[in-house]
């Protein structure tokens, strides 16, 4: 076609050999532009510095750029800081904003880039200092670095940064993200007050994704270890009489899957009643559920009750059926036979 290529075509085509993990191809279009005499610009060499596979290779392709003459961008700058963290660097990474003479025009955001990485890469303290430093020259933190912080600050008694966290986010569309985490974080510790709390600011601002939230944290109870059945009991009673919600069938069904795991029957009848009352027909996955909460807890004649009630034509049905009476079934003084498609079929040890 006779155009002439730039430099912005090859970049293209260099990040998306990165993007599919492919060393060999991004450095191929490097070998194309200098067999080309195409001088690589500001883009390339933060795709480059962003996937060396060594330190020694950050400092080669930044030597270079300044040899050629290339002026620094701010996406360089930031490409340096985050490949001297993934190599554990921290000092070096830190060092780049100290050395770079960063116009303040785009340092509060380069300063945000290094508390992600650092937060990313374990050195939680580190990214704190340098938050607070953030904070204390009355500039406010980018919110994929708040969000970074929210994720990794896990460890009991960060309640207050995380809700700090939380309040930088305000006006921006990640506050949801932020929020969703942070009531996560309080499930984990079992602060129950704290997440309704959370779960009523973000039903006032979209009610649609407070049911994703709920489920999230159903889910979380149900995969979390040890086992905190509590907190989801009580979660389920404020969300229903404080926050006035529905908890949906997803809700319910992780958390009769937690009553198995606690082999707690009587909650399981709990669980059990609130798809009626959220006016949730039973299928078979909820009869099936049941049906082995009450295995898991010995509750040999109520569970032989719910298995009559479940459809067994489906031949994945009776492999997990047979599946729970292997893993939950102790030995029991009188042999329960199975009708229908299941005759003969016993509960052994």
């Amino acid at each position: 076609m006779k155009v002439i290529a730039t430099a912005g075509m090859y970049n293209a085509l260099m990040a998306g050999y990165f993007r599919e993990k492919n060393s060999h191809g991004a450095l191929m279009v490097l070998q194309q532009m200098q067999d080309l005499d195409i001088k690589p610009d500001s883009e390339t060499y933060s795709y480059l510095i962003s996937n060396c596979g060594s330190e020694e290779d950050i400092a080669k392709y930044h030597a270079e750029m300044q040899h050629e003459g290339v002026q620094a961008t701010k996406y360089v700058y930031m490409a340096l800081i985050n490949a001297y963290a993934n190599f554990g660097k921290f000092e070096k990474a830190k060092q780049v904003i100290r050395d770079a003479g960063i116009s303040h025009r785009y340092l509060n955001e380069i300063k945000s880039v290094l508390v992600s990485a650092l937060s990313s890469n374990g050195q939680m303290f580190e990214a704190l200092l340098e938050y607070d430093e953030i904070k204390q020259a009355g500039d406010k933190i980018e919110p994929k670095a708040a969000i970074s912080l929210i994720e990794n600050l896990q460890n009991e008694g960060n309640l207050n940064k995380l809700r700090q966290l939380l309040d930088d986010l305000i006006d921006s569309s990640y506050w949801f993200d932020g929020c969703s985490r942070v009531v996560l974080y309080c499930v984990r510790h079992n602060l129950a007050r704290p997440a309704v709390e959370l779960l009523g600011e973000l039903k006032k601002k979209d009610e649609s994704s407070t049911y994703i939230v709920i489920d999230q944290v159903f889910s979380g109870i149900w995969s979390d270890e040890p086992t905190n059945l509590e907190i989801g009991m009580e979660l389920l009673r404020a969300i229903k009489e404080e926050l006035h919600l529905c908890v949906g069938r997803i809700s319910l069904d992780f958390l009769l899957s937690t009553c198995v795991k606690a082999k707690d029957p009587l909650r399981a009848q709990l669980v059990w009643s609130e798809y009626v009352h959220a006016g949730l027909p039973y299928n078979i996955l909820t009869f099936l559920r049941m049906y082995q909460a009450l295995l898991a807890s010995d509750e040999i004649n109520a569970a032989s009750n719910i298995l009559k009630r479940i459809t067994k034509d489906d031949p994945h049905v009776r492999y997990i059926i047979e599946s729970c009476k292997a893993t939950y079934l102790v030995v029991y003084s009188n042999l329960l036979y199975i009708e229908g498609p299941m005759v003969h079929s016993k509960f052994a040890d």
